[in-house]
């Protein structure tokens, strides 16, 4: 070390990088030793830049990337399913009519809970968060069909779709036609919800005030029943 100045490690070295990045800080200090003269006068300032002139410059270059934002911050990603039995304010629930591929509320008698047609009801996040509705796609189960909401003779119609892989499902690109698989689901008290198409916004699904008659879409100021409790199934 250069007369009148000593040096103390505080810290162990943790790499061998810092080892050599050490000694050959100090090999260099020797080497100025000969440059600097020392008198009364020397300040911390001087030794500051004679440290700093010896240091060794490490650059850490960092390659970073991403994905495509419309990917990353535009689509809709799926948390996780349970399974619900849904009923109108009518008490009525849910039946699959096979043949014409549709819902039908029906006021179910006594022993026919068998013909309840149960939702497995998938939960994602939005990737614009909003507080008060929840993304969800809902399936029936037992079976590949899933609710949707598609224009039909000129208005958004739901309708039941088949598919094959519900991974189809994971991640819902808001810009692609899959939105239609999806509701925003609302609640407004304990036993109530509703259930609004995040492809056609103010269109819910609804039931009518007839019995056996189908689940079908409808603008909020319809008469048709929109609001529905969604019991979640242990």
């Amino acid at each position: 070390m250069p007369q009148g100045l000593d040096l103390e490690i505080s810290h162990h070295p943790l790499t061998m990088r810092r080892v050599v990045n050490l000694v050959v800080a100090m090999e260099r200090l020797k080497a100025s030793n000969s440059e600097f003269s020392y008198s009364t006068e020397f300040r911390d300032e001087d030794l500051l830049n004679m440290i700093v002139e010896s240091a060794i410059e490490e650059q850490i270059v960092l390659e970073l990337t991403s994905e495509p934002m419309d990917e990353m911050d535009g689509a809709f990603s799926r948390t996780g399913e349970h399974q619900c039995r849904v009923t109108d304010r009518k008490k009525r629930n849910l039946v699959l009519v096979q043949e014409a591929m549709e819902l039908h509320a029906v006021m179910l008698q006594g022993g026919n809970t068998n013909h309840i047609a149960y939702l497995n009801m998938s939960t994602y996040i939005h990737p614009a968060p909003s507080t008060n509705a929840r993304p969800v796609t809902l399936g029936i189960k037992g079976t590949n069909l899933y609710l949707s909401c598609a224009m039909d003779a000129g208005k958004p119609t739901l309708q039941l779709e088949e598919l094959e892989d519900k991974e189809q499902l994971r991640r819902i690109n808001r810009n692609s036609d899959m939105v239609r698989f999806l509701f925003f689901r609302r609640d407004s008290g304990r036993d109530a919800s509703n259930l609004m198409s995040a492809q056609f916004p103010d269109w819910y699904i609804s039931t009518a005030e007839q019995n056996s008659m189908p689940v079908d879409m409808c603008q909020e100021s319809s008469a048709r029943y929109q609001s529905f409790t969604i019991e979640r199934q242990r």
